[in-house]
């Protein structure tokens, strides 16, 4: 440990955040709001942001269960990996940054007023907006993996799943950018029209219309690559779509994760094998975590494309929630719940408030 390089004034002496207590899928349960005191000392090379933004994706559920790729550590562990911020506090280190310099972190503990961590993952960015939370993992999701499971032809048709989510919108534009025929799944009409400006070739409201009949009538060859999210029966439908030499991405199984999520027994799995091999077909598994050397690269690309205009970034702070705007730190839980409702368009982010009542 070390004395402290510089600090923004006004530090409190206690902050807030979530931490996971057990491992649990049930989110409410495996987490507690607690408490803790402010670092008086941090290591040479870290930094304390204090996050203005924090983001929400379905695999916080995994986090807080302990699922293998997040965390090896037992229990208790911090919660929430993309945050927005300021630099609160610097490490003696620590040279190329500085105090209230804007920031971003894909590192455990967004959900919390304050977070440490090694200042080399910290993204420096112009400024702090919550747009930047959908450029990180929801956005780099969508570029890594197809860059990283092969990359996109013009004139290839690509289904995305979960489309109008916080990375399905950005698998749809990078697939248009990459001039294919775009199909996207979703559970509403407002959706569909969301879609729509997104530049979705063929949006599929599933539950207006049969996802299996509509890509078998109008898909007679089959879909070239399929962007998958969902798991249970999405996954068996589009599966079944897929054409020769298609490929299949699969990036998350939202489906499969929250403690009421229902056993699904898959007519597919049986005979994936003989499926892939009669097709020529591929299936790739893309896990963010295991690319974390390419953040920086993957970011300053999307940065690019959307100040430039090409990449529309859709937010949702709770539009559609029975419980209001997200603009405090104990409306993570709600946030959680509000996304698996699948009620959101576009990227679910919470406005993290200072508690006056430390």
């Amino acid at each position: 440990m070390t004395t402290i390089k510089k600090m923004m004034a006004a530090l409190p002496n206690i902050y807030r955040k979530i931490t996971v207590t057990k491992l649990s899928n049930n989110f409410r349960e495996a987490t507690e709001l607690q408490k803790v005191d402010f670092p008086s000392n941090i290591k040479d090379d870290h930094i304390v942001i204090r996050n203005r933004y924090s983001g929400i994706n379905a695999s916080d559920v995994n986090v807080a269960n302990g699922l293998g790729g997040y965390t090896d550590s037992p229990p208790p562990f911090n919660v929430g990996f993309e945050s927005i911020g300021e630099i609160a506090m610097l490490g003696n280190g620590v040279k190329n940054l500085k105090v209230g310099q804007p920031v971003a972190a894909m590192t455990l503990g967004s959900h919390g007023e304050y977070q440490e961590l090694p200042a080399k993952f910290a993204i420096p960015l112009p400024d702090v907006k919550p747009e930047y939370l959908a450029l990180m993992a929801s956005a780099m999701t969508a570029d890594m993996a197809y860059q990283e499971c092969g990359p996109l032809k013009a004139g290839q048709s690509v289904l995305v799943t979960a489309a109008a989510g916080g990375t399905g919108q950005f698998a749809v534009q990078l697939a248009k950018l990459a001039g294919c025929h775009v199909i996207g799944t979703c559970s509403t009409d407002e959706k569909v029209e969301f879609l729509k400006t997104l530049g979705c070739d063929r949006p599929i409201n599933y539950k207006k219309e049969n996802l299996k009949s509509v890509l078998k009538n109008e898909y007679k060859k089959g879909v070239d690559v399929i962007y998958e999210s969902v798991g249970g029966d999405i996954f068996d439908t589009c599966f079944n779509a897929l054409a020769i030499y298609g490929k299949v991405i699969v990036i998350g199984a939202i489906s499969s994760y929250s403690f009421d999520a229902k056993v699904h027994n898959s007519p597919v799995l049986p005979r994936l094998p003989l499926t892939l091999l009669m097709k020529s077909a591929s299936i790739h598994g893309f896990f963010l975590f295991r690319y974390a050397h390419k953040y920086r690269e993957s970011m300053m690309r999307l940065m690019q494309l959307y100040g430039s205009g090409q990449l529309h970034v859709a937010m949702d702070n709770g539009k559609n929630s029975p419980t209001g705007h997200f603009q405090t730190l104990e409306s993570v839980y709600d946030a959680i719940d509000y996304m698996y409702s699948g009620r959101n368009e576009g990227k679910i982010y919470v406005k993290i408030g200072e508690s006056s009542k430390l």
